[in-house]
């Protein structure tokens, strides 16, 4: 579960999120708004990225300011621009090295890594040079380095916004298929029709939050 207790948010003097109160236990949530609705800042407090400056984040009981590297065990982030997420020269070498921390040998690693890669689509890409992938297989390269890991929670923000049609969707297709719980920041309203919960955030604040359809209606007038 996470929990979202009073959680507000000012960098300096501009406040981005204002008493946000939400528990999220289902297993596809999305969170949707306008270009510095807070929506973002939101999702990045799951894993510690941000800090609130009020009230506190929970998951699955602990506090992401106390507890940061337990909470980032459990919680996966996928960014925006998967050219963040990619640090090493081929595919498999970057997936592996999600793993260092692991225990696991050298060759367990890149067994690992091959593995992930061939459950997620890209078999037979490990010595694929990573920075010569697509843009829709790089994304799935940055999921794959954080599913290597077996995390029980995956947010990813924005993560179809470089992508094309077909590769956004197959994107969303493969998230829906995850064991874990995805928290998705997104613009892609059409793409929201397998998640079982759409919050709307406006002005640092939840408007709406609902099932897809009605929280979907709700925010392309909100838009308007």
């Amino acid at each position: 579960m996470i929990e979202f207790d009073g959680v507000g948010h000012a960098y300096g003097e501009r406040t981005v999120l204002e008493q946000v109160d939400l528990s999220l236990t289902e297993q596809r949530v999305a969170f949707v708004g306008l270009n510095g609705s807070g929506k973002s800042t939101l999702a990045r407090m799951i894993n510690g990225l941000v800090r609130p400056t009020r009230g506190r984040v929970l998951v699955d009981g602990l506090d992401p300011a106390e507890k940061g590297a337990a909470v980032r065990r459990r919680v996966g982030f996928v960014f925006t621009n998967p050219d963040s997420q990619i640090v090493m020269p081929t595919a498999g070498e970057d997936v592996a090295f999600s793993l260092r921390r692991s225990g696991l040998s050298r060759p367990e690693r890149a067994r690992r890594a091959a593995e992930v890669l061939a459950e997620h689509g890209l078999d037979g890409y490990a010595d694929h040079p990573a920075h010569q992938l697509s843009g829709g297989q790089k994304q799935l390269l940055a999921l794959c380095g954080m599913l290597v890991l077996d995390p029980d929670v995956l947010v990813c923000d924005e993560p179809t916004t470089l992508l094309d049609l077909r590769n956004k969707r197959r994107f969303v297709e493969l998230l829906g298929r995850l064991r874990q719980q995805v928290v998705l920041v997104t613009h892609d309203l059409d793409l929201l029709g397998g998640f079982e919960r759409v919050v709307v955030i406006h002005g640092g604040r939840v408007v709406a939050d609902d099932e897809p359809g009605p929280a979907v209606a709700y925010y392309r007038e909100l838009a308007r």
